[in-house]
């Protein structure tokens, strides 16, 4: 099985180039793993399901998204974004980019 090259990895702030929001990414699918009941309802641009998608926090929001690669952006705003579940994946932020204690360097 061939092994994906993720442009995004959990704890990157990203901007949705659609929609103009900001985000934290908290998780990475290598290829689409919603349903095609959901993909045929939400996601319009019908980007391809063989490439990675994204689990993502909104910024000011309360909400998460699944977004595939291609509709993602490094963001070069480092401020922090504001999100009610931010404890539950991160405990730290520092030059753009969240991270947990936990994790190993």
């Amino acid at each position: 099985m061939a092994r994906f090259l993720n442009k995004f990895h959990a704890g990157q702030v990203i901007h949705h180039v659609l929609f103009g929001y900001r985000g934290v990414v908290v998780g990475v699918d290598e290829t689409f793993q919603h349903s095609d009941e959901w993909y045929d309802q939400v996601a319009g641009s019908r980007p391809p399901k063989d490439q990675p998608w994204y689990h993502v926090l909104v910024h000011e929001g309360s909400h998460t998204t699944y977004v595939a690669e291609r509709n993602l952006e490094s963001c070069d705003n480092e401020e922090p974004v504001e999100h009610p579940l931010l404890d539950e994946y991160f405990d730290k932020f520092s030059n753009g980019f969240y991270s947990n204690s936990q994790d190993v360097h």
